[in-house]
């Protein structure tokens, strides 16, 4: 679930908010989940993954992953990213354009504080992206952090923490059984929001 702290005034925002509330109204499954693309301009390669977003506060999108991470490493490179939502429920698919930076030391450790000891123990015992032996070795490494004596006193790691990206273009796309399908897209112009309708 995505939490609206919240939200900027201007239509994109809301736009995004209402079918958000429509499509968790019958119950979609992974609300929260975003297809983020990266370039990684070293290797002049478009990697994408799902990350899982958190919170909306005012016009920024939060998520939280290793700094030491490939995606993390495609962001150092280069801070515009696309973003895709699609929620099966309401047929619709939500195209954003952004532009990614971290969130303070602040931001993520009072985040940090309100996870679970479980998903913490991962966080702090995964040198996310690197390679590894076996599965089973990843298990080792997230129970020895897991059943440490101080689990409960367990701080971020410096290589953990939150990313935000802003956006600076919409487009939302309503689904329709004849491919009849509405495209809205909106771009910022001189710190305006402007619409315009696309053909299918």
């Amino acid at each position: 679930m995505i939490k609206f702290i919240s939200i900027e005034e201007s239509i994109p925002f809301q736009k995004f908010k209402g079918l958000y509330e429509d499509a968790d109204i019958k119950n979609e499954k992974n609300i929260d989940a975003a297809c983020i693309s990266s370039l990684n301009k070293t290797r002049n390669e478009i990697s994408s993954r799902f990350v899982n977003i958190k919170y909306i506060k005012e016009n920024k999108f939060y998520f939280y992953s290793n700094y030491y991470s490939n995606k993390a490493k495609d962001f150092d490179e280069h801070n515009q990213v696309a973003i895709s939502f699609f929620w099966k429920s309401i047929n619709v698919q939500i195209r954003i354009k952004a532009n990614i930076m971290k969130a303070s030391a602040k931001e993520s450790d009072n985040y940090f504080k309100t996870r679970d000891i479980n998903k913490n123990s991962l966080a702090i015992s995964s040198k996310q992206s690197n390679k590894i032996d076996s599965f089973e070795d990843v298990k080792k490494k997230y129970l020895k952090v897991l059943n440490s004596n101080n689990i409960d006193k367990l701080n971020r790691p410096k290589y953990w923490g939150g990313y935000f990206f802003i956006p600076y273009s919409f487009e939302f796309w309503r689904g329709d059984d004849n491919r009849l399908n509405e495209r809205e897209e909106f771009k910022i112009i001189n710190q305006k929001w402007l619409s315009t309708f696309l053909e299918p």
